[in-house]
């Protein structure tokens, strides 16, 4: 027999593994209410911020049902034709926030550091197209996305410009979406724009360790807000029908 590689599963997976199996078992009958999160986390032993995680995968693959104000309903477990999202190689939304923190906010320092007046005006133009699309009712990823991009580009090393482009594009697929659905609203949309403004105004000082900490502090609150209960999360905002509002919520 050959020798196989051993693959390491994120936590959320073997967590969602776990409840998938108790549901499919009949431990947690369709139409039923799974325990509180509080109780769950600490029948399995992990923290809340995992298991909201595990909770999300479930949802996207069709197994539970998040009910605002409400609580979390098991569904009729979905045959194999009708299964949501493969999400085998879906990264944890939560380890990719606090891995754009690490990078973005050396990148941010860098950038305020070795950056030039035409590429923080680039960076301003990025936050003023997020603000027309926010006013127009589009949800503005696509200059969200730039806004980080042009950051990157004026540290002048293009393999940052890369890693950064990437770690954004990982938070596009069906797991992220799902979880930043729960928390989108134009506040929420508002408040990133101001915190990018915090960016660019330590960009335009040149100062390295404010423009650190303003893009790291622009991470953190995101992170806050994506391991809160998804029972407490506002309302889910209105899509449009554009290209722009289909692809992932929230924001950072």
């Amino acid at each position: 027999m050959p020798i196989q590689l051993i693959e390491t599963k994120r936590l959320y997976r073997q967590i969602s593994d776990q409840l998938r199996s108790l549901i499919s078992a009949g431990e947690f009958p369709s139409g039923s209410r799974l325990p509180s999160e509080r109780d769950l986390s600490l029948q399995l032993g992990v923290s809340r911020p995992s298991l909201r995680e595990a909770l999300i995968a479930l949802e996207v693959e069709g197994y539970i049902e998040v009910r605002m104000g409400s609580g979390i309903y098991v569904c009729e477990p979905p045959s194999p034709n009708e299964r949501g999202f493969d999400l085998s190689s879906e990264e944890g939304p939560l380890e990719l926030i606090r891995a754009r923190a690490m990078l973005e906010g050396e990148v941010a320092a860098a950038a305020a550091k070795h950056g030039r007046k035409p590429q923080f005006d680039a960076v301003e133009q990025a936050i003023e197209q997020m603000e027309t699309d926010a006013r127009a009712g589009v949800t503005p990823i696509e200059a969200d996305c730039l806004f980080h991009v042009r950051v990157a580009e004026a540290t002048g090393n293009s393999v940052l410009v890369g890693m950064v482009k990437r770690l954004f594009e990982l938070r596009l697929g069906p797991l992220f979406d799902q979880l930043h659905s729960h928390f989108d609203t134009p506040e929420v949309w508002a408040q990133a724009i101001v915190e990018h403004r915090d960016v660019l105004k330590a960009l335009r000082a040149k100062k390295p360790a404010q423009a650190k900490a303003a893009m790291q502090r622009h991470m953190d609150i995101s992170y806050k807000r994506l391991t809160s209960s998804v029972l407490a999360a506002p309302k889910r905002a209105a899509r449009t029908g554009t290209g722009k509002g289909k692809s992932s919520a929230g924001r950072t």
